[in-house]
């Protein structure tokens, strides 16, 4: 059972390392960050054409995070990385963001999906922006590719004060896994 989890573990990081990191597209900061912007408006319209209610959600939030995910996993284990944006509605201040996932679990395939956090609290999401931890529990069964699927569900609270809202791109997998997450600020992105 150990050889089976270490080489799970090793196929995994090979497949994460291979991926390379995923970040916005562009050259520049100022091109990934209206890469980031277009995918924070193409999230946010996707999720409130599913869901109406999350427009009310929003518009009281005082702020609220959009992430482009991709995780990998494989029989025993996941890895995935991507990047995003903290929006303080107050203030129209944004923070990009870089996050990193892994997991353990079974499984099978790799998950292109899109993120939405919405802040209850101006704390929540400083705290957000400052730690960036997420720990917990996540099962989930998604077998959707390209057009196919697709459909936005509530992931779950991270604490009383976030709700996260996921849905997937394209990609296919199966997978029941604990999975914790590192969210951290984007130095060159918020630096230029």
């Amino acid at each position: 059972m150990k050889r089976i989890i270490l080489i799970s573990l090793l196929l995994a990081a090979v497949a994460f390392v291979a991926g390379g990191c995923t970040s916005a597209k562009g050259i520049t900061p100022s091109e990934k960050k209206l890469n980031i912007s277009a995918l924070q408006h193409d999230v946010i319209d996707n999720m409130v054409a599913k869901d109406p209610e999350i427009k009310r959600k929003l518009n009281a939030a005082p702020g609220y995070a959009v992430f482009s995910n991709v995780s990998v996993n494989v029989i025993l284990a996941e890895a995935g990385n991507g990047f995003g944006v903290v929006v303080n509605q107050k203030t129209a201040q944004k923070t990009y963001m870089k996050m990193a996932l892994a997991g353990v679990g079974l499984g099978l395939g790799v998950k292109d999906f899109r993120q939405l956090m919405i802040f209850k609290t101006t704390d929540a999401m400083n705290s957000f922006i400052e730690k960036g931890w997420e720990v917990g529990a996540h099962a989930d069964a998604a077998a959707t590719a390209g057009d196919k699927g697709g459909e936005a569900n509530v992931a779950g609270d991270i604490s009383s004060n976030v709700e996260i809202y996921q849905v997937t791109e394209s990609g296919l997998a199966l997978q029941a896994t604990v999975t914790a997450a590192k969210y951290w600020k984007d130095k060159e992105l918020n630096n230029y």
